[in-house]
């Protein structure tokens, strides 16, 4: 099935937006359309799927009976989001992190100070939640992530990453289990 098909159903389609605990961030709100909400689909996605749509900043959970959980995202950066299909093979809560030697040379000014890696916590770049990225069972580095910078929802500034509202990683991590295949449409 066209995957241009598909995210233009889900967007068109009637939606429902779920419940979610407000974020708690003074002078920011998450504008309506990255909201967690349930869409209609058309047939022929796998249940239990995940599915990136980095042009419109949306994620998919694909459900049962031509329906998806859609939230907003922020992906990567220039050329550092990679598309393509993984499977989520580790989920953890309140990740550690640490970036990649890639993230240090890129940017030293930025990463280099947190080579030893940065604990889990509020303020951790993994944010509440992550779920792991692998391909042919060797880890990308890829990650599915909260992140404690909510403003940054619907646009493209992470290092390759995509990220969710905190509240939104949790709803989807207790939603997949590991195996859950992932496709990041380019």
């Amino acid at each position: 099935m066209d995957r241009r098909a598909f995210f233009a159903t889900a967007a068109a389609a009637a939606t429902t937006t779920l419940a979610a605990p407000a974020v708690s961030q003074s002078q920011w709100t998450l504008d309506p359309r990255f909201r967690a909400q349930r869409v209609a689909v058309r047939p022929g996605w796998t249940p239990g799927d995940i599915h990136v749509d980095p042009a419109m900043h949306h994620i998919y959970l694909i459900e049962e009976g031509d329906s998806a959980i859609r939230y907003g995202i922020a992906v990567g950066r220039d050329d550092l989001y990679v598309p393509g299909t993984f499977d989520v093979a580790r989920k953890a809560e309140w990740p550690s992190w640490t970036p990649t030697r890639n993230m240090i040379e890129r940017e030293p000014d930025l990463y280099a100070q947190f080579a030893d890696g940065v604990p889990g916590g509020p303020d951790n770049p993994l944010g509440a939640r992550a779920l792991y990225l692998y391909r042919g069972g060797r880890d990308t580095y890829l990650r599915i992530h909260g992140t404690p910078q909510p403003w940054t929802i619907g646009s493209s500034v992470s290092s390759g990453c995509v990220r969710l509202l905190n509240d939104h990683i949790i709803d989807l991590y207790e939603r997949v289990p590991t195996g859950t295949t992932a496709v990041l449409h380019a």
